[in-house]
């Protein structure tokens, strides 16, 4: 099974030089990137610095592709890809109930920061699946989300 990631609008070039990297270590062999998700190249084709020294190489072992229409290029999917957008929302399943099914590909999908999927974004899923949260705040950091929620649902695959 091909394990992908779909980063829509994440502001920080921490946060997915970060997302790279443990992307990398848990096998992740494809990212999606789009909005303005910041990009391992800079506009004028050069290796960023800020976002090298976070990912530690990442960026290099890990394929990435940038979608300028990545609500078409989703929403055209073939048979065997099932999306799975990790948001909080009344159709949600907890991640540790969430037994992932057999497919040819599975995209992790994570939205913004500060606001998280869009409701476009969140209706392409197959599945909904939420962090159960039991302190004060009602979320983690988007980097240290994806990497609960990647080991927890991709790590024995």
């Amino acid at each position: 099974m091909k394990k992908s990631v779909w980063l829509h609008n994440i502001r920080s070039v921490y946060n997915v030089a970060s997302i790279f990297r443990t992307a990398d270590a848990i096998g992740i062999q494809h990212i999606y990137l789009s909005g303005y998700t910041p990009h391992p190249i800079d506009r004028f084709g050069r290796k960023r610095e800020d976002f090298a020294k976070v990912a530690l190489g990442a960026e290099e072992s890990v394929s990435w592709s940038f979608l300028q229409e990545p609500f078409s290029f989703f929403r055209e999917r073939g048979n065997g890809v099932v999306l799975v957008g990790v948001e909080q929302d009344e159709r949600s399943v907890d991640l540790f109930n969430f037994s992932h099914p057999s497919a040819e590909e599975i995209v992790l999908i994570f939205g913004e920061e500060v606001e998280g999927m869009s409701e476009e974004q969140r209706s392409l899923c197959d599945v909904l699946v939420e962090i159960p949260m039991y302190g004060e705040k009602e979320s983690l950091n988007v980097s240290v989300a994806f990497g609960v929620a990647v080991y927890c649902m991709l790590g024995t695959m």
